[in-house]
């Protein structure tokens, strides 16, 4: 891994109250980086401040399904700092259900945290980071790449997301902002804590997105998304990285 050096720099990191947030506020913290942390839980938010050092940080509980809420927070990490080098759209949820049984508030609620708030953050930032030639990194999923039984709103909103990636990046491919994302497998975090198949699932239906090779690290992710935030993933852009220990290699 490139050295990471964000020192004096601001990101914004949203789902930073566990999982795959935190470590990625830990990551960014570690390389010098102020940070402005996003979460619907407090609670979560508060234990993952208390963990870093050494930075200035600001804590901001946000329900992202809201989208006035979304371009608030941006302005808000940006009036904070007086700049905003990058932004880290790693918040997530995922519903499992049969597709005609799936209730339409979980299918509305998959979508616009998982796709539509990463739309909203990212316009409200693309100014404050074209100032500093800063960067947005996305979080996608391998079920961006591959049909997962049971997941049609998440397989949907993810591959919305590497759609949305690329098009921003054709968009300002004159410009020095960088827009990347990232598509992790199966990790342990509060997600996968929380799995819940559904009713009568035929299971081998679900194992046929499970990796030969078991999950992938957090940190390793985490790892990842700070080399894109950072000026050390200069040449990245419109790039989506897969990290899935080989599940979408065939």
């Amino acid at each position: 891994m490139a050295d990471i050096d964000m020192t004096g720099k601001a990101a914004l990191v949203t789902g930073a109250a566990s999982g795959l947030g935190r470590a990625t506020a830990i990551r960014l913290a570690n390389a010098g980086a102020n940070l402005f942390l996003v979460d619907v839980n407090a609670a979560g938010l508060f234990e993952t401040a208390s963990m870093l050092s050494g930075v200035q940080v600001e804590i901001s509980p946000v329900d992202l399904s809201d989208s006035a809420a979304c371009r608030a927070a941006v302005e808000a990490a940006h009036t904070r700092f007086g700049r905003l080098d990058a932004l880290c759209n790693v918040a997530g949820l995922i519903y499992l259900a049969n597709t005609p049984e799936m209730p339409v508030d979980q299918f509305e609620r998959t979508i616009a945290v998982n796709l539509n708030a990463v739309f909203h953050l990212s316009a409200a930032a693309i100014p404050h980071l074209l100032e500093v030639n800063g960067a947005i990194v996305n979080v996608a999923s391998s079920a961006a790449f591959i049909g997962e039984a049971y997941a049609a709103a998440y397989c949907a909103s993810k591959w919305g997301v590497v759609g949305m990636t690329k098009a921003m990046a054709m968009e300002y491919s004159k410009k020095p902002i960088r827009i990347n994302a990232v598509a992790p497998g199966g990790m342990v975090t509060n997600i996968a804590a929380n799995f819940v198949p559904p009713e009568g699932c035929d299971f081998d239906l679900i194992k046929r997105f499970s990796g030969l090779r078991g999950v992938v690290e957090v940190d390793d992710v985490a790892d990842m998304i700070a080399l894109l935030a950072s000026d050390a993933g200069r040449g990245f852009h419109g790039a989506c990285i897969n990290i899935d220990a080989g599940i979408t290699a065939g």
